[in-house]
């Protein structure tokens, strides 16, 4: 399975459009959308993640990251992206209500398994995760640099 993301340009209008897809190519109704992103002040960002599937759409409108936070989205996938040769376990980037999940497999591709999970203590909480595949190298790579126009560092860092 092989995965192409695609990343819109803003319209004359501002960048209220902007947005980050990543899509199954064997499958294009499986996909994953970072959008209507904010920055509630200087040291934060917030964004919508939805998740699409047969079956499935589940749409996270507040997922939100801190200067402080242990790590920053773009810059976990661009570790995975420059770690092209593999490693060993799961690697975890975790927002409020957002985890990515990263395991590298055979044949230098990277399964990316997006959780969304709006409440973490109610017991009729939902979870919905869908797994995408991209490549170790090149497709990381680009993924990252959209995640990083997508998503400015939103303040000093620490």
């Amino acid at each position: 399975m092989s995965i192409a993301y695609c990343h819109e340009v803003p319209d004359q209008s501002g960048d209220n459009n902007l947005h980050v897809i990543v899509r199954c190519q064997d499958d294009p109704a499986v996909s994953i959308r970072l959008h209507d992103r904010s920055f509630p002040d200087e040291y934060g960002s917030c964004f919508a993640v939805e998740a699409r599937a047969q079956g499935l759409h589940a749409e996270l409108p507040g997922v939100e990251s801190w200067v402080w936070d242990e790590a920053w989205l773009p810059d976990f996938i661009s570790q995975l992206a420059a770690d092209y040769r593999g490693w060993v376990d799961e690697r975890t980037w975790h927002a409020n209500h957002l985890t990515v999940r990263a395991t590298f497999h055979s044949g230098g591709h990277v399964a990316l398994t997006w959780q969304l999970q709006p409440w973490v203590s109610r017991s009729d909480a939902w979870q919905a995760s869908i797994t995408t595949w991209l490549e170790g190298g090149e497709q990381m790579s680009t993924l990252a640099a959209d995640l990083r126009e997508f998503l400015p560092n939103p303040g000093p860092t620490k």
